[in-house]
């Protein structure tokens, strides 16, 4: 899939809020600071569509982004923020699931996990979640320039190994950097062969 166009369409805290046109939705989430943005940003060849910050929990809204004027790409807030306040945290979730329940329009939420370590179990509590709601993802391992190729291979097999042990099926799965460019064309690959399918 070619990007032609990215544009900011909206944000929002509740699924009323979100853009009005109706247009398949494909969502990006993980920990905060996994690199969520600058991915976003590497996808859509525009370092400044996605605010990145090295403080994590920057992203508090929900985001909207059409491209080529045929689908909306959604930045959601990061979880798992741990220097949040109980009450900070629980208004994050609850923007989280609200639009991860109840947006129609959602075809595939992608969960960033950083390469460079074992998938959490905070991870591991949210992939659930979306098992039990039915919700389909895919998994992004970021920062995969940060690590050796035998180091990245190895890590990646013994986090499939972790998840083997709830899911009899893995999901679809994707190495990325956003420094180097790695996983765009499969990423965008796979969201435009769905595309064609719906």
């Amino acid at each position: 899939m070619k990007i032609n166009s990215a544009t900011f369409a909206g944000s929002s805290t509740r699924v009323a809020g979100k853009p009005q046109r109706k247009l398949p939705e494909f969502a990006f989430i993980g920990r905060s600071n996994v690199g969520k943005s600058s991915l976003i940003n590497m996808l859509c060849r525009n370092g400044r569509l996605a605010m990145t910050s090295s403080t994590p929990g920057k992203t508090k809204l929900v985001n909207h982004f059409l491209i080529n004027d045929q689908w909306y790409l959604v930045d959601l807030p990061g979880y798992g923020y741990a220097k949040l306040n109980q009450a900070g945290r629980d208004a994050i979730k609850e923007v989280i699931n609200d639009y991860i329940l109840g947006s129609e329009e959602l075809v595939m939420l992608f969960v960033l996990v950083d390469s460079r370590h074992d998938i959490t179990k905070i991870d591991q509590d949210f992939i659930r979640e979306l098992g039990e709601n039915g919700i389909p993802f895919g998994i992004i391992f970021t920062k995969s320039d940060k690590s050796g190729p035998n180091v990245l291979k190895a890590q990646i097999e013994k986090d499939k190994e972790i998840l083997s042990k709830e899911w009899e099926e893995m999901p679809p799965m994707f190495e990325s950097s956003a420094q180097s460019g790695a996983g765009r064309e499969e990423i965008l690959d796979y969201i435009d062969n769905i595309l064609k399918s719906i």
